[in-house]
């Protein structure tokens, strides 16, 4: 396997890489990028990778300073630069697109904005530090291949050896933003609204509502380009998948919970055009969370040939090789496991409540799952986020079922540090092949992991001032928020709380998502592309009708791009995918903002 292992280039010492303007780059782009990513994941649960956009921005700024005879951006600068603005858009998964806003509304409690810039610093640099020491292992010696690092590799070396090239992925990127802004503006104008399908049904009569729409279901056209770009993003797999998921959902499963007298609709909205997401999300979010929650976790599972590798490797023991001189110090590595490990433990006491051996088996639990978050990141690309959290979720929920914030904030730090140490050791791979500092890259990430923390709390208090109000609606789904809230709400409140027939939609949404998981396993690749995909369908059940189809649209565009012209879709649709979402997620929140400004 060694053999087969391409080397690695060393350091280069000789080319800029840590400068002033790498990590201000990496710091203000990322801040920027971490509001793209809180407003898509409380819209639709899911974050993008952002390294390659924040490679190609700056590699666009400063190729048009180059004109004004600003010195030539260098390939390891914009490493930085990339390392940075990466870690800063993952803020996202530091809580607050899950079990921030979902403590909230089952408590009421609300971080100030220095305390929740505190807990979401924390919590990330607690990944940053566990990816620091994994890095001789995991990338040295079992040469995972970390299939993001090595893409986001590639691109850079693209980039500086075909500019052209790269200035029209840039164009590409400006061109998809600009859509998606002016998409945006047009919506928030009154220009463009969702136009709902026009097909009226009658209802049974335990309903008490007469006859229904299909715009009462969601079933309708949205002006939204972030859901298209989303779309093409995920592909027409997962697009087909959200589609058959509001086909089930939102055209049987509502109709019959509305038709049986389950989900009661308030009489203020027994009209043709009211969308009713509102009272039918509330008995419909639990079969999807509990197929999201189970696939999770089935997925997760079939990874224990990773976890027992992750346990070997801890118990390995450092490498005989001597040490690195660009690798961070051991000791500054064992300080800051130290310091970031007490002040998680700190944050979960002081900020809320958390009993002091939760909070302490909790850090000590993150640890460990986040050493198998980074294996399981390595072999297949994908940080198991979602699952750690409800590994810690589930642990304390049993041993203490009726401490919420416990539940929540212990599994928060469990999430955060998991991605976070996933994306560090991705990038950290990028610049393995390309001649990086490790060092000077964990510096940057240090700096992103701040610059998300200050925006990224920013963002989501101005977008989401009031999370119990504004959450769980049509506008902001949140699917995360539903699945870590139902979680700890089933083990707080028990079965008794449940709507009417909701356990039964549970359990069938749970073993829908166990069985598709595994098929998604077991089964040969060809046929497996043809197995719905249970995360998909799982939002696409707890988010209204017209964000899936919007999202099965992107997915369509996708793939007949792929298919007619192939070697262009190839370069461009991702590019095109993410400019969408950039430009309308950032001019959602400057709405926000004019907004809170106006009163």
């Amino acid at each position: 396997m060694d053999d087969e292992t391409p080397s690695y280039p060393p350091v280069n010492t000789s080319a800029p890489q840590l400068t002033l303007r790498a990590v201000l780059t990496g710091m203000i782009l990322g801040g920027i990028l971490s509001l793209t990513n809180i407003y898509a994941g409380l819209k639709i649960g899911w974050g993008f990778n952002m390294s390659v956009t924040a490679m190609l921005v700056s590699f666009g700024l400063y190729r048009v300073a180059e004109q004004a005879g600003v010195r030539r951006w260098g390939m390891l600068e914009n490493n930085i630069n990339q390392t940075g603005a990466s870690a800063a858009a993952s803020i996202s998964s530091a809580g607050l697109v899950a079990p921030i806003p979902a403590l909230t509304i089952l408590t009421g409690q609300e971080l100030s904005y220095p305390l929740l810039v505190a807990w979401t610093f924390t919590v990330s640099l607690v990944g940053v530090m566990v990816a620091i020491g994994l890095r001789r292992q995991m990338l040295l010696q079992d040469k995972l291949p970390f299939p993001y690092g090595v893409a986001s590799a590639e691109t850079i070396k693209q980039m500086y050896a075909e500019g052209r090239e790269a200035m029209k992925r840039v164009l590409a990127l400006a061109g998809g933003a600009a859509m998606g802004a002016a998409m945006k503006l047009a919506s928030f104008l009154g220009e463009w609204h969702a136009v709902g399908l026009p097909f009226s049904f009658r209802a049974g009569a335990a309903s008490g509502v007469g006859r229904f729409t299909f715009a009462n279901l969601g079933f309708s056209l949205d002006p939204s380009f972030l859901m298209i770009g989303a779309g093409m993003i995920i592909g027409l797999r997962a697009g087909a998948s959200m589609l058959l998921g509001v086909i089930v959902a939102w055209g049987w499963l509502a109709p019959m919970a509305v038709d049986s007298g389950w989900v009661v609709i308030p009489a203020a909205m027994h009209e043709p055009d009211k969308l009713w997401f509102g009272p039918i999300n509330q008995w419909m979010l639990w079969p999807g969370v509990a197929m999201m929650v189970t696939s999770a976790l089935t997925s997760f599972a079939f990874s224990w040939r990773s976890v027992l590798a992750a346990i070997r490797g801890t118990r390995g023991g450092a490498s005989a090789e001597g040490p690195d001189p660009h690798d961070v110090p051991r000791r500054v590595l064992i300080a800051g496991l130290v310091v970031a490990g007490v002040a998680a433990v700190l944050g979960q006491i002081l900020f809320f409540g958390v009993t002091w051996w939760i909070a302490i088996l909790a850090v000590l639990l993150t640890f460990f799952l986040a050493i198998v978050a980074g294996r399981v990141s390595g072999e297949t690309g994908i940080t198991p986020v979602g699952p750690m959290g409800k590994v810690t979720q589930l642990t304390f929920g049993v041993l203490s079922p009726e401490n919420v914030a416990g539940n929540l904030m212990a599994a928060n730090v469990t999430g955060g540090a998991g991605s976070q140490c996933g994306d560090m050791l991705h990038d950290l791979k990028t610049g393995l092949t390309i001649g990086a500092s490790p060092r000077h890259q964990a510096l940057a990430q240090v700096f992103g992991v701040l610059a998300g923390a200050l925006a990224g709390c920013a963002g989501y208090l101005v977008l989401i001032p009031d999370p119990a109000g504004m959450l769980l609606t049509d506008e902001w789904p949140a699917p995360a928020v539903a699945a870590w809230k139902g979680v700890a709400e089933l083990f707080r409140d028990g079965i008794e709380g449940l709507p009417p027939h909701a356990i039964e939609a549970m359990l069938i949404g749970g073993g829908l998502g166990v069985v598709l998981a595994i098929l998604e396993k077991v089964l040969p690749k060809k046929i497996r592309t043809w197995v719905p995909s249970p995360a998909a369908v799982g939002i696409a059940i707890v988010v209204p009708a017209y964000y899936a189809i919007s999202m099965f649209l992107g997915g369509v565009i996708g793939a007949v791009l792929h298919r007619v012209k192939p070697e262009w879709a190839k370069r461009y649709v991702i590019i095109i995918g993410a400019g969408l979402i950039a430009g309308e997620s950032v001019v959602g929140v400057g709405i926000a903002i004019y907004r809170t400004l106006a009163g």
